[in-house]
């Protein structure tokens, strides 16, 4: 599967991957900007216990994370720890911290690697 299909795929597993116990009540909006092969901006909006991914960029992120396709498919695989990615700086982090470590828990994984 190439890089930009894989993105994808993960991108749109990810609102029937959304557990939304684990993120009861959060109205919020992360931004995610991918860089390299298959990059692009997407933002994922939260509310009413439901996500959301659309292409593009948010005016109002609550939190924005930006990482290469790379990074980010073996993050959301589990293959890559996020504090790791964070420290080495393959990670940008803006906005609300609480909610960027919260962030992979809110997904049901198995739902979202084939």
């Amino acid at each position: 599967m190439s890089d930009s299909q894989e993105v994808q795929d993960i991108l749109n597993k990810l609102p029937q991957a959304f557990i939304p116990g684990k993120a009861a009540g959060l109205k919020a909006n992360i931004q995610v900007n991918l860089s390299g092969n298959s990059g692009g901006d997407w933002f994922l909006a939260f509310a009413n216990d439901q996500m959301t991914v659309t292409p593009g960029v948010t005016p109002t992120p609550d939190l924005t994370l930006g990482l290469t396709t790379e990074d980010f498919v073996s993050l959301i695989k589990g293959q890559a720890n996020p504090m790791a990615l964070f420290m080495g700086g393959r990670i940008k982090v803006e906005g609300d911290l609480a909610l960027a470590t919260k962030f992979q828990s809110m997904f049901d994984r198995n739902q979202v690697v084939t």
